[in-house]
């Protein structure tokens, strides 16, 4: 946890500010346990009285939420971005599968080209070592990891408004609202092309070339987009072909 000493002052108001930009830069994440008084206000080199201030301050703002017997969370509501009963109307409708991945390719392409110009060092080293993990891992772990390498390098973009919009949309995916990664895996039988596809994303990358990580992760949706599509064409074609299969049965 990357808390800080406060310096002399309004000490409330210096841990208000320090964890609401945590929250902020999207290091502090939308159902996070914070750690318990006393380790947190050891931390930050405050006392406890005025941590109490500052979490019922970020209480107040909503920021923050107390679970009975739990502690202290980042609140959930910070990840609600669309109301329920439009992410029902997102999941039954193929329109806006085809418009979620345009809109990942328009944004995280811009992301991936920030990232090649603006990125840390450290930063890469994140995106890297994600890399290799997908490399090594079983499928098993693929769509988290998936989700872990693409969302780093938002976060690599330094764009605050960018990290919590894609963040809420990496969610949709996870709650199964629109394609999974299975759905790739399912048409091109293999990983291996999606790895490859990540692997042109991670060496554009390091190399911190803009041009070539944007194309790359074009290309990448671009591959997605025309998986869904034969995963749909093919379920229309099996759907077509049952109701013959019924049909004849029904003639003898």
């Amino acid at each position: 946890m990357p808390f800080q000493k406060i310096a002399a002052g309004k000490l409330s108001q210096s841990v208000v500010e320090q964890i609401e930009l945590l929250i902020l830069r999207g290091i502090l994440r939308p159902g996070e346990r914070l750690p318990s008084e006393r380790d947190l206000s050891d931390r930050m080199g405050v006392s406890r009285p005025s941590l109490r201030d500052a979490i019922a301050d970020l209480e107040d703002k909503g920021l923050l939420a107390r679970r009975a017997g739990a502690g202290i969370y980042v609140s959930d509501s910070l990840d609600s971005s669309f109301p329920p009963a439009l992410v029902q109307l997102f999941s039954r409708h193929d329109e806006a599968v085809y418009d979620y991945i345009a809109f990942r390719r328009d944004m995280e392409g811009l992301a991936a080209e920030r990232a090649a110009k603006f990125a840390s060092d450290t930063d890469l080293k994140v995106i890297a070592e994600l890399f290799q993990k997908m490399e090594g891992a079983p499928e098993s772990q693929g769509a988290d990891l998936d989700s872990d390498f693409h969302m780093a390098i938002i976060e690599a973009s330094h764009n605050v408004l960018m990290v919590h919009m894609m963040r809420a949309m990496y969610d949709l995916l996870k709650q199964g609202v629109f394609y999974s990664r299975q759905v790739v895996i399912q048409i091109t039988n293999t990983r291996l092309d999606l790895l490859e596809q990540h692997r042109a994303i991670n060496d554009a990358l390091q190399a911190r070339d803009p041009v070539k990580a944007r194309a790359a992760i074009e290309a990448h949706m671009d591959f997605v987009t025309q998986a869904y599509s034969d995963l749909r064409r093919a379920d229309r074609n099996e759907e077509v072909a049952l109701q013959r299969l019924t049909y004849e049965k029904e003639r003898t």
